[in-house]
């Protein structure tokens, strides 16, 4: 059985996004942030990205989904059979990632495509698209993120640095901002967002006294593989998982598993740098 319902694939494809509330139970999602507050291999790995402001966020990324509840919830067909319904065919682990908006200190993500720096590490399509999982509650006072409805039909928009980060042409940006609704984000745990690569996205600084953790997992489809290696895989078979591993794994925590983690100075996207959100 698809997890997805016709209706909502052509919703995604319309809008660019689509919104799963309650995709993952309250259990799952205690164990994750149970795991994730107290790994010490992930959260080593992390590094500081700062927005043209100077705030300061932080993200942990790696490539490879392993046998920890990260690549659990990467691997699941929960997630993964609703990516290959939405791309239209099998897809493989692209990259996750965990982002880290600490309260009150916690920079924002200026606008911006995913495919505006993939299209730099050798994807000829946008054929791309991630899920992004609230791990703590989001609201527009702690940064959620806010997308613009409909703005992946515009196609690939020229990206350029600002500050530490990849940011979208701002006068494109600013175009679209009138003719675009802008949707924030907000979510409770275990809530989902699935979103296309070309679709317009960014969020506000963290200036509430709560945390915004969230898990991005990201996937390419088979035949988008990248024509040249980069700092992100190339193909790799994507071995699916039941749902309830979620729980199996999570009730034995033991951290990150894997050692594909993302050093920043291997980043060698082309006018880009750091993975964002």
């Amino acid at each position: 059985m698809k997890p997805l319902k016709e209706e909502q694939v052509a919703r995604f494809h319309m809008e660019g996004y689509l919104i799963c509330r309650g995709w993952f139970e309250k259990e799952e999602m205690d164990l994750l942030l149970q795991t994730a507050r107290a790994d010490r291999q992930m959260l080593s790995h992390n590094f500081p990205v700062k927005d043209s402001a100077g705030r300061q966020s932080r993200l942990s990324l790696w490539n490879h989904p392993a046998d920890d509840i990260y690549g659990m919830i990467a691997r699941c067909r929960r997630v993964v059979d609703s990516m290959e319904q939405l791309l239209g065919g099998e897809v493989y682990h692209y990259h996750s990632k965990m982002m880290l908006k600490e309260p009150e200190v916690g920079g924002a993500w200026e606008w911006h495509q995913d495919y505006g720096y993939w299209y730099q590490n050798g994807c000829l399509l946008p054929d791309m698209a991630s899920c992004l999982i609230a791990v703590d509650r989001a609201t527009r006072e702690n940064g959620c993120l806010q997308v613009l409805k409909g703005s992946h039909r515009m196609g690939r928009i020229e990206h350029g640095r600002f500050g530490e980060q990849t940011g979208a042409d701002p006068e494109r940006v600013g175009e679209a901002l009138k003719r675009f609704e802008m949707v924030y984000f907000e979510a409770e745990p275990g809530d989902a967002l699935f979103f296309h690569s070309n679709l317009l996205h960014c969020s506000a600084p963290n200036l509430s006294p709560n945390p915004r953790w969230s898990l991005i997992c990201c996937y390419n489809t088979r035949e988008n593989d990248p024509y040249k290696k980069h700092h992100h895989p190339g193909y790799t078979p994507l071995i699916k998982v039941d749902d309830s591993m979620i729980r199996k794994t999570g009730a034995r925590p033991t951290g990150a598993t894997q050692n594909s983690f993302l050093d920043p100075a291997a980043d060698r996207t082309t006018g880009a740098g750091k993975e964002s959100k």
